[in-house]
Order: C-alpha cells, then sequence, then structure tokens
C-alpha cells in the first residue's frame, strides 16, 4: 500500500491558521462593518418625504406601497402617505433614492435581519428604524441625480423692445423644448389636488413629452374649455407644491398647458380634436349673467349636457376681466376669441352689450329661466381716500385698463404713479410704460409683501418701472385748473405685529415728499355691484365681506339662484373662477333634474 505523507501533515498544517483572523464569520450574530456606500436598508426622514409615491413607482420588484401611518396628515403639498418596503421582494438597486425629490429617502449601512417572523420584513422606513439617520450611505444628491431639476427657460421679449408694442411678451416654448420640459414631470399627481379645476395634468404633460399633442388638448378640455387662458396668465398653484421644487425648479405647468392649447390652431381644430359628446336638448334652460371664466365654463358644460343656455354679457366682447382686465401684452384678443368661438359652436348663446338691470331686469330673468348662474367681476374700485382723488388726471386702474382694453386712448401724459402692490397694479404700469411714460408704484408695505405675482413684478422692474416701497400717498396737488400736477406721499416705518402677522407701516412724522406727475392711476382693490339685484333677493341672499356666500355646488340660499368666480371666490384668478363654474354645472343640473 502507498504511503501518503500529505495526509499524515495536512492537520499539521491547519495549525498555521491558529490565532489568525478568521475570514468567515458567525452569521448573524458577529456583524462586519459595512462600506461607506454601502446599499443597506431603507431609511426615511419623514419630515422631509411628501409622500409623493414617485419610489413605489419606479420599484420594479413592486416592494414598495404607500401607506398611512400616525402623526402624518394631508396637506397642501404632501399626500400623508409614507412609503412601506418590502425587503424580501427588495434588490437594492437604489433606485427608489435615485429619484426621491427630496432627497428624505436613502439607504442605510445596516443589513442585518434574522427573524422567523416573515411578516417583520415589511416595514416604513423612518418609523422602524428612527436611527437609520445616523448610518445612512447611499443619499442621491442633485448634481448626480436621475432627475432633472433645471427648467428649460421660457424664451422672452427684451424688456426695451416690449414696451414698444403691446406684442406678447412670452414667446412660447418649440415643440422640442416643451417635451424636453415636459420629461422632467414625475407624475406624482400632488399638482392635480392644488389645482382648483383638479386638471389632468400628470396625464396631459405625459401626452406632451410623448409628442401626443391631441390626448394632451383633450385632457385639458375634459374640465376646462379656458386651458389656453390658464396656460397665458393661471396664478399656476400647481406650480407651488410640485415636488420637483423642493430641490430644484418646478415643471412649467402653465407654459405646458399654453403649448398643448396653441396646437389646436382655432375653434373647428379644437372641435376635432376634443370631438365633444353633446346630449340632445333636454327642454331646460339657464340664464348666466356675465361672459368671464365662470360664466364660459358654466355655459360650456351645460350646453353639453342638453341645456339651454344663454350668457347676458354687459359688454361688447366675452371674457369679463380677462378680455378688459388683463393687458393684451400677456393675454391676446385672439387668443381669447378662439376659446369663446369655440364654445359658441357647441351652442352657447351670448347676447352683448346687455346689462342687467338696464336692458333686462333681474326679475325677467328668473321667470324666463329655471336657474340663474351670476359670474360677474369686482370692476367697481375702491377709492384711496386722499384729498383730490377725484380731480382730473386721477384715475383707477380698473377704468383705465378697460378703456385701454377697448382700444380707446386715455391720455396719461409722460410721468405716471400708480398706487397699489397687486398685479392690477403692475398691469396698470407696465401699459403706461408701453405709452412712454416714466412710472412709478407707491406701495405702501415691502415689496416682499406685494400681493402681486413675483414674475409680475420682476417684468415691471425690467421695463423701467421704479418701486417705491413703504410710501404712502397723503393728497393729490392740483394745478389752477384743477388738475392733478403732483403727489404728496410720506415714507413709513414697518412695525412688528405681536401677533405674529406681516408688520404694518406707520407714517414716518415729518418725511414727507412731493412728486410731479401728470396722471394718478389707483389700484388698491376692487368690489363687485349688486346693484341689479331686486331689493327681494338681496334680502335672501347672504353677502359677507362683500362675496356671496355659496355651497360647495355655488349654490346661494335662494335655490335657484347661483354664483361664482370673484363674486364668491376669494382667490380671484381665472383657475378658481373656472373652477366655480365647473361646480356650478353640478349644481344647477341637480337642481333642474331633482325639481322636474
Amino acid at each position: 500500500m502507498a504511503f501518503d505523507i500529505k495526509g499524515i501533515i495536512s492537520p499539521f498544517n491547519a495549525l498555521k491558521q491558529f490565532g489568525k483572523t478568521p475570514h468567515t464569520v458567525k452569521y448573524p450574530y458577529t456583524k462586519k462593518e459595512a462600506a461607506e456606500r454601502y446599499r443597506g436598508f431603507h431609511f426615511n426622514d419623514l419630515e422631509e418625504c411628501i409622500g409623493c409615491g414617485t419610489c413605489a413607482t419606479i420599484c420594479q420588484n413592486k416592494a414598495i406601497d404607500m401607506i398611512e401611518i400616525e402623526g402624518i396628515e394631508t396637506t397642501t403639498g404632501d399626500s400623508g402617505l409614507r412609503p412601506r418596503v418590502d425587503n424580501g421582494r427588495c434588490c437594492w438597486c437604489a433606485l427608489c433614492v435615485e429619484v426621491c425629490p427630496t432627497g428624505s429617502l436613502s439607504l442605510t449601512k445596516d443589513y442585518l435581519h434574522v427573524t422567523d417572523d416573515p411578516d417583520s420584513f415589511l416595514w416604513t422606513p423612518g418609523v422602524d428604524n428612527p436611527d437609520g439617520e445616523k448610518i445612512k450611505s447611499w443619499v442621491s444628491d442633485v448634481e448626480h441625480s436621475l432627475l432633472d431639476y433645471q427648467r428649460i427657460p421660457m424664451r422672452e421679449l427684451e424688456g426695451k423692445e416690449r414696451v414698444k408694442s403691446f406684442a406678447e411678451v412670452v414667446l412660447g416654448y418649440s415643440e422640442e423644448e416643451a417635451r424636453e420640459e415636459a420629461a422632467r414631470c414625475i407624475g406624482c399627481g400632488l399638482c392635480t389636488d392644488n389645482c382648483p379645476v383638479h386638471m389632468h395634468i400628470p396625464e396631459y404633460i405625459n401626452a406632451i413629452a410623448s409628442g401626443h399633442y391631441d390626448d394632451a388638448v383633450r385632457l385639458i378640455y375634459d374640465n376646462n374649455p379656458l386651458g389656453e387662458t390658464c396656460g397665458k396668465v393661471c396664478t399656476r398653484r400647481c406650480e407651488d407644491i410640485c415636488a420637483v421644487s423642493k430641490r430644484g425648479e418646478p415643471i412649467a405647468i402653465r407654459w405646458l398647458k399654453r403649448f398643448a392649447t396653441e396646437t389646436a390652431a382655432n375653434k373647428e381644430i379644437i372641435a376635432e380634436i376634443v370631438e365633444p359628446e353633446i346630449l340632445p336638448p333636454n327642454g331646460h334652460k339657464v340664464a348666466i349673467i356675465g361672459a368671464g371664466p365662470s360664466g364660459l365654463t358654466a355655459a360650456y358644460y351645460l350646453a353639453m349636457r342638453g341645456f339651454d343656455v344663454t350668457i347676458f354679457e354687459s359688454k361688447a366682447h366675452a371674457g369679463g376681466m380677462i378680455m378688459y382686465g388683463i393687458p393684451k401684452y400677456r393675454l391676446p384678443l385672439d387668443s381669447i376669441d378662439k376659446q369663446v368661438e369655440y364654445m359658441k359652436s357647441i351652442g352657447v348663446k351670448i347676447q352683448y352689450n346687455t346689462k342687467v338691470g338696464t336692458d333686462i331686469t333681474f326679475d325677467e330673468l328668473h321667470k324666463n329661466f329655471e336657474a340663474v348662474f351670476v359670474g360677474i367681476g369686482f370692476e367697481v374700485p375702491y377709492s384711496i381716500g386722499i384729498e383730490g382723488e377725484n380731480a382730473e388726471g386721477s384715475i383707477q386702474a380698473v377704468n383705465y385698463l378697460r378703456e385701454i382694453n377697448s382700444e380707446r386712448n386715455i391720455d396719461i401724459g409722460d410721468k405716471v404713479v400708480v398706487i397699489g402692490g397687486g398685479n392690477v397694479a403692475i398691469d396698470a404700469a407696465r401699459v403706461s410704460r408701453r405709452f412712454g411714460a416714466d412710472v412709478t408704484i407707491l406701495y405702501r408695505r415691502r415689496v416682499e409683501d406685494m400681493p402681486a405675482d413675483w414674475e409680475e413684478i420682476e417684468g415691471a422692474e425690467d421695463e423701467g418701472v421704479h418701486i417705491k416701497t413703504q410710501a404712502i400717498p397723503l393728497e393729490n396737488i392740483l394745478d389752477e385748473n384743477g388738475r392733478v400736477k403732483a403727489i404728496k406721499y410720506a415714507n413709513a416705518e414697518m412695525i412688528p405685529d405681536p401677533d405674529g402677522g406681516r408688520p404694518r407701516p406707520k407714517i414716518i412724522e415729518g418725511d414727507e415728499h412731493v412728486m410731479e406727475v401728470t396722471t394718478v392711476i389707483g389700484a388698491i382693490g376692487q368690489e363687485a355691484d349688486y346693484s341689479f339685484f331686486s331689493e327681494d333677493i338681496k334680502e335672501k341672499i347672504e353677502i359677507k365681506r362683500g362675496r356671496i356666500v355659496v355651497n360647495d355646488l355655488q349654490q346661494t340660499s335662494v335655490p335657484w339662484l347661483f354664483a361664482g368666480g370673484d363674486i364668491s371666490n376669494r382667490r380671484a384668478d381665472a383657475i378658481s373662477a373656472v373652477a366655480d363654474g365647473y361646480r356650478a354645472v353640478k349644481g344647477i343640473e341637480k337642481y333642474i333634474l331633482e325639481k322636474s
């Protein structure tokens, strides 16, 4: 038999390993330190997370779902949900971390979890491992993220060029730019929740990104017949809570809506794309007072449902305050006309130059129609309350803008002062610049307190408008003919509010100044004119702080009377008025059909 020396020596060779650190560990009782970028279990900063669900959407293993957890409530821009991970499905690819728009989700160095209970592998990061913050390893950053946080810039006319005419300032996206911007959207839907109309925002943006523009138009018109208007002048609250804005610039939702709706160049193309389903006439008649955004919206959807709808408009053109209050460099007339003509083509009737209370009484409307919707705007300006306010050369901004949009000229001279800090004040100032005037805005508070949209403020400054803050007007000074020649104002200091509100201005005694002017334009707010209501109706409806009180279907305390837009909604913007009109359709339909 052969002698195997190796077999005898091998056990002794093993003795060389005695005392050395073993390559293996007693798993799971001994834990090795993980590398710095090791991808272990998830951690979520619950306060930073907004519950957008992007992590769940991208997970190819369907290892993440969104759940409610105690202590987290739904708020504006936060769904109230938080991700829960099934660690039995997770492959730790970290895609969920890479697409988290807030950066709240991360992976940790923790990788050890041994148990006989399979349910314990289903856990909520940040809840079940609150100490994960201390051992985070794999985190995303904006510079190397899979998301694109930089918005495609919107091209505009240069400030010095645009004051030469009323040409539209915003030039719009090209097809390439629109698709690139749309591709940034993560489709979370938080924007839809914050939109007054709850438009199908992720859906139409996805359609744009895919090049399916007709689909985008159909989705927009599903619950907003004034999509092009909103694409130009919307206050875009949807963008304020865009998930991508948490670490970058929000998706340009407004501009993308503008791009999509402008692909339908006329009423025929709109009708061909939307293919509105118009129900047969149902024999019921509805009157609408005012062809503003709320009235037009209500009329459009009522007509589609088979109602005989007539709008009574006091002016020569439809659009309400968007027509007569918004300058044409922001919203061109042909854009309004296109949308209105489409509505008329599906059965909406408009009687122009018909003022309720003068050309037709409110009682006549009640007698001839089963329901009445009131959608008038705030067109009566507030008084500034200074001496000389009613003198020649002192005008109100809403009247000024209405005259200009009606193509009637007003001689404002070469030095204009606008009093106020809202969008109407900014509009009046920018219009005056287009007539060659040197323009100064006097505002009683700070720039950051101005209620005007920040884009409008920047636009005014780009066009050479001077903004003098903490300035309180005291008196219009008149010449020997009784015309305004100067304005006296006082500088103010800001006094903190002990209750935590915004500081209030207080005149600095002795710090008064006089500025020569040719025109003073007041723009401190407006109210509605309810004089067309009969005394009986005035006694029955409830008006609180200048606005008619309505229920969630825009119905007043008079069952057949509905109201929307500025007169019932403090938001006082086009998209909120559209939402009111849309809700009123449901209320009117419910009221008429239930009583029939």
